[in-house]
């Protein structure tokens, strides 16, 4: 079966060539929501505005105000480079409240809907 992009991380893959790939719409649009999250504005070429850059956000002090524009700034984004989805739910949890031991950790849990699918998915990134 062909794919439509290879999988990241790049994973050796005999069955699909030589790397992994995504088959289907739905991984490969939760593959281009995550690099969006996890790219840092000014990481892409020609894209100075590309990305929410979340790693900027680690040891800044953690209160609502932070993560109302770690939020604010992950739905700009997605307006922008990712209309086709709609995001129902942005929930942040810093390692504080967790029993990860690690001070420094933020857990962003996101819940959105690809328009096009009509496909309801979550998407969750620890950093």
């Amino acid at each position: 079966m062909s794919g439509i992009t290879p999988m990241l991380p790049l994973n050796v893959d005999n069955i699909d060539g030589h790397y992994r790939l995504i088959k289907d719409y739905g991984s490969l649009v939760k593959q281009n929501f995550k690099n969006l999250i996890l790219t840092s504005p000014g990481e892409r070429i020609m894209m100075p505005n590309f990305g929410v850059g979340i790693r900027n956000f680690l040891f800044e002090n953690d209160d609502t105000h932070l993560r109302e524009r770690i939020k604010g700034k992950i739905t700009e984004q997605a307006e922008k480079y990712l209309p086709f989805i709609q995001i129902l739910s942005i929930n942040i949890v810093s390692g504080i409240n967790q029993t990860w031991g690690n001070d420094n950790t933020l857990s962003i849990q996101l819940r959105y809907m690809v328009i096009p699918l009509d496909l309801l998915d979550d998407l969750e990134i620890t950093t």
